[in-house]
This record gives structure tokens, sequence and C-alpha cells, in this order.
């Protein structure tokens, strides 16, 4: 999950400056006519890794806004008179009434992820404490309340770099704690709390939304435009089931995260000739292992129209005894399959120990092709990410290995590739109707790709994000990929 925030993604100078002005002019907007209206209130929570900007972040928010009609909560260890009452008293006393919007720095969750990377709860606390977590957002919801929860995040390197930045500024020394330092010690533990609360609690009335921390005019500015836009969403209903979810998805004036990829990135001749050879003799000799006979790889296969994900396939197969694997192309489901749940005519080809399973297009068809062309309605595709999460995470405790490609190219490529496909002969049967139509979609469909690998991308099934721009370059980096994981797994 925090993987796709971790691909030092930023805003320059020249953008950040002449759009700020009109962000926050609309959010200006926004929260006049919330209180104008007074319909409900809105809860932010933040949280996320130290160093990461979450202060910076709050302070940006409220420099933007009317800081008048913002409460900020930042909420340290409880006070005596708060021990005496339930856990959840101090955060239910301090809820915003309607009208208003209400910030959490700190909040329900900072204890039992804090608790459980120290080690201190057992699993079923931490699970309990989630639990009641859900109840009380779904509470909050029914009763209207516009919920919105941000982290924001840091790789461990980021974080390092950051705290040893502030300690090194005299002026900003006082910014970094004991307690900060020993956070970093056990960031893995951090981490892996963290990305557990996150997929447990990610719902449809109470979204997360993951900011990359590096950038402060990437995640300030990012930040607001999702405010803004979960604000517009809900003032233009007069319906207080709105989907926050949908509201607090990024839109077109965000940048989407595959598009923040270098596709300039390649292989000469003789490197790929090399490298191709290398790793696939280096794939060939992990299968011959004894202990290969105890795993099984879900490999999956998604990306762009003409992205190369039938070529990526063949380099990897040709390597593979035939009687290992399965290649599993994914087109629209079959009669049979529309009368079970989506994710059934994927349950039955789970690969057995020894044995690979590829998919060529998958389960993730749901939140693409059927999100983009309302195949799917948008209670579906956006329950499908938890969905999804936790198919895959039952696919890594019971040892299979999941590997997941996103193979992206630019929009001048595949229209060259499409044109190429179309004039050679023996290429036209890869081109169809369907292909331009989607090409049409290309924004939208950027936009549906950025926020499927933001929202399942986890430390057991992560993303692959495959620069494929340069066919060789893309090969490669798919085989070094697989091999890598099997390896770690073996």
């Amino acid at each position: 999950m925090f993987e796709s925030a971790e691909l030092g993604h930023s805003l320059d100078k020249a953008t950040y400056d002449s759009e700020l002005p009109r962000l926050r002019e609309a959010l200006l907007e926004a929260q006049y006519e919330l209180v104008k209206q007074a319909r409900f209130p809105v809860v932010l929570v933040i949280g996320g890794v130290e160093g990461a900007g979450k202060g910076e972040t709050v302070n940006a928010l409220t420099e933007w806004m009317d800081p008048r009609l913002i409460e900020v909560h930042a909420m340290g260890e409880p006070s005596d008179e708060e021990r005496e009452r339930p856990p959840m008293y101090r955060f239910w006393r301090r809820l915003p009434p309607k009208g208003k919007i209400g910030v959490f720095f700190g909040s329900w969750y900072t204890d039992p992820i804090e608790l459980r990377a120290r080690g201190r709860d057992d699993d079923l606390a931490f699970v309990e404490a989630l639990s009641e977590n859900r109840r009380f957002e779904k509470m909050l919801a029914e009763e209207g309340s516009l919920i919105l929860k941000f982290w924001f995040h840091l790789s461990k390197k980021a974080q390092r770099r950051r705290l040893e930045e502030l300690w090194a500024d005299k002026r900003e020394r006082y910014r970094v704690s004991k307690s900060d330092w020993k956070q970093l010690e056990r960031y893995d533990e951090y981490r892996a709390a963290s990305e557990r609360a996150l997929i447990e609690t990610d719902s449809l009335e109470a979204p997360w939304l993951i900011i990359e921390g590096v950038d402060a005019r990437y995640r300030n500015f990012n930040t607001g435009q999702a405010l803004l836009d979960a604000l517009k969403a809900r003032l233009g209903s007069q319906s207080p089931r709105t989907s926050e979810r949908a509201a607090a998805m990024p839109n077109v004036q965000r940048v989407p995260l595959v598009r923040t990829l270098d596709l300039g990135r390649k292989l000469d001749k003789d490197e790929y000739t090399e490298g191709l050879a290398q790793e696939q003799r280096r794939l060939s000799l992990l299968l011959r292992r004894r202990k290969f006979q105890k795993i099984s790889p879900v490999v999956v296969f998604e990306g762009v129209d003409a992205a190369g994900k039938g070529g990526a396939i063949r380099r990897v197969t040709h390597v593979l005894d035939a009687r290992v694997y399965d290649v599993l192309p994914v087109a629209a489901p079959t009669e049979e399959e529309k009368r079970q749940p989506y994710l059934w005519r994927f349950w039955r080809h789970v690969p057995r120990d020894g044995k690979f399973a590829i998919f060529d297009r998958s389960w993730y068809g749901r939140v693409l092709v059927e999100r983009v062309e309302g195949l799917a309605s948008e209670s579906e595709w956006l329950r499908a990410y938890g969905e999804i999460n936790d198919f895959e995470s039952q696919l890594a405790r019971a040892g299979n290995v999941v590997v997941k490609f996103w193979m992206q190219i630019s929009k001048d490529e595949q229209l060259r590739r499409f044109e190429e496909r179309e004039s050679v002969p023996f290429k036209r049967f890869k081109i169809t109707p369907d292909d331009w139509r989607n090409r049409e979609k290309w924004d939208l469909y950027e936009l549906a790709a950025s926020d499927m690998i933001e929202h399942t991308s986890t430390e057991r099934a992560p993303w692959t994000l495959v620069e494929a721009e340069d066919k060789h370059f893309a090969r490669v980096k798919v085989l070094s990929t697989l091999a890598d994981a099997i390896e770690r797994a073996l």
C-alpha cells in the first residue's frame, strides 16, 4: 500500500505558484458554502510517519482557509480527567458541529498502531481496536459527517534524512523528539502495523488517502485538492449519503501516479541481450531448487493497451516447463461467471504448490475497465479495493508469491504501436475497436490505474511499475523483479 508513496513525486515551483491561487480561492468558497448550508461537519484525520510533514500541511490548510472555522486538535497524551473516561471520550467531546471542519492531528488510530508496533498489544487486541474505529466512523458517517483520513508517508531512508536535516538546524531541532528517533529504529514494525490499520479501516464512509511526504509542494497541494474535491461533491449533493470515497479520489487536477514515471529509460541491443539472458538463466535456476515445490507464484500483468504485456509474458514462459504454468488471458465474464461473486472466476485458478498462474489482466478489471466504462456501480468498484487486498493477503498467507506489474507507455507511443499493428498483417489480431475506444478515455484510465495502485500496493502484494516505452528495458525489469520475488520467498 505504501510503495506508491515512495516513488519521489514532486511538484515544480512554477506549476505550484500558478495553481495555488485557484486552489485557495476554491477552498475558501467551499468553506463558506459549508457554513452557509450547515448540513454536515467535516472530520479530517491526520496520521503518518514522523517527519512526513503532517504539521506543515495542517498549517498550510489553516493559512489557505478561514482559521476561525477550523478546529485543530493536536492530540497528545490523555489528561488525568480523560484517563478516567472511555478512550474515545476525548475524541467525542471534540467533534466539530455542522458547518465546521475538525482536524484531528493524532487520532483514534495513534494508540492502536503505537501499541502494536511496540509489541505491547497482541493481534486480537489490535484487530478489536480497529473494529471499534470502523464502527465509530460508520456512526459518524450515518449521522452525516464527511470523513477524510490522510496518511503522510516516508520511506525509511527519507524519514532518516528528514529527521537528520531537522536536527542539524538549531532553529528546527525542537521539532525532533526522542520518540521520533525511537520510531525510526522500529520503522519496519510501525510500517507493518500502519499498513494493517489502513487496510482494515479503509471504507466507503471513511477513506484513507496516502500522501507522499517528501516534497512539500506536492504534499500540501494534493491534500488541499483532495479536500476541495470532497467538499464540492458533498456540497453539490442534497444526500448525506454521498460516497465520500468517490469524492476523495484524485481528479484530473491532480497528477496521476502513472504519469510521473520516467519513460525515457531504455537498454541498447547489447545490454538487452545480456540482461535478458542473465535474468532468464537466474529464473530458471531458481525454479530448480527443491524449495520451489513449496511455493506457487501468482503473476499479474496489467497496463496500458499495447504496453507489451504479451511480449513480457513470453519472455517469462520461455524458461518455464510448460507443465508448471498456466497463462490465463482475462476477457469479459461469461454468463456463468456473472452469476457468481466477481472474484469467483479467479479463485478457481489459484495454483497448487510448485505451479505458476500468470494472469494477462486480472481481478483488477473491476477497478479499471468496469469502473471507467460504467460496467460496475460506484459502490461495487469502491468496495473492490478492500476485497482485493483481502484476497491477495489470503494468497500470501497460503504461500503464494504475488507479483503484480503495471506496464506504462505514453499516449504517443501507444498511437505508434496501434498504427503499426494495423499495417502489419500478422499483427492485426492485436488491435480491436475496443482499443481505439479505450484510447479516447486515456485520462480516465490513468486516474483509475493510479487509484488502483495507491489503494492495493501492499507489503505482501506490491505493484511494480514498469516503464515500458522501451520494450527491451521493460522485459528485463519484469524478469528481474519476478526472479527477485521468488528468490526472497526461497
